[in-house]
């Protein structure tokens, strides 16, 4: 079973980021990645179609052989990490936006968190944000139109700098000196919040530490692939693939997924 490959899903074509992590720390692991770029973003949606919507790309993944699934969106996390792990016999990776790390090292006792509003509304997020950001000036904004722009391929474009210059504007005014991203889509960021922030501002998002607990949890239940050959790397979208594709780059060629 350890030659099974790791499944991971998310609303679209953001989850990459998540897969660059694993990928990189995991080399010879084979991997499935599942873009439900049709429904995306789920930000908007409700908890119920969250977790119908999960269930449907879980059980796509389990009958593709997936050993485990990473859950690459943190609002489908949010909202359905627990329905998913009571109902499935394999591990859930999930993942939520990085308050602990910004709220225990803040200086100017001020963090942005940039995320979508299913993210920010959910029980899971206001749960760890009660326990670590108490004290701390928490500046929340809705990415409302991030995700539409980079699933469309405009992700440099004039209309993504004008919704980060507004959505940066009040974090800059509070003083933050963190800046979580809490959405998958948004590493890709990055370089664009580069040049709006000052160096001063430090950008948090959990990549790495998904792929850590992703290595960790095979490493539990004795699933690591000792095999050391060119993995299979497969990407489906039922969504574009040439967005996919150079978000992916030269790994493999996406394939269109009717689901």
């Amino acid at each position: 079973m350890s030659v099974q490959p790791i499944g991971i899903f998310d609303s679209g074509v953001g989850g990459t980021s998540i897969w660059k992590e694993i990928h990189a720390m995991l080399p010879y692991e084979n991997t499935i990645y599942l873009a439900d770029s049709v429904n995306a973003p789920y930000g908007l949606k409700s908890k119920e179609q969250i977790i119908e919507l999960c269930v449907k790309n879980s059980e796509l993944l389990i009958q593709k052989g997936c050993k485990i699934v990473v859950v690459a969106c943190n609002t489908a996390t949010t909202n359905a990490i627990d329905f998913l792990r009571k109902n499935y016999k394999l591990p859930f990776i999930g993942i939520e936006p990085a308050i602990k790390p910004a709220a225990l090292n803040t200086k100017t006792n001020a963090i942005g968190i940039l995320a979508t509003k299913g993210t920010l509304s959910s029980s899971l997020f206001n749960q760890t944000s009660g326990q670590f950001a108490t004290d701390v000036n928490v500046i929340e904004q809705h990415g409302d139109g991030i995700v539409e722009l980079i699933e469309s391929g405009l992700l440099e474009s004039d209309a993504m700098r004008d919704l980060l210059n507004r959505y940066m504007e009040p974090m800059l005014n509070a003083q933050i000196d963190y800046l979580v991203l809490g959405c998958t889509h948004y590493p890709y960021l990055i370089p664009l919040l580069l040049d709006i922030l000052p160096p001063s501002v430090k950008i948090i998002d959990s990549g790495e530490a998904v792929a850590r607990q992703t290595k960790a949890v095979l490493q539990q239940h004795n699933l690591l692939n000792n095999k050391t050959s060119n993995p299979k790397l497969e990407f489906f979208t039922n969504g574009s693939t040439r967005v996919l594709q150079a978000l992916v780059g030269d790994f493999s060629d996406p394939k269109y997924l009717s689901f």
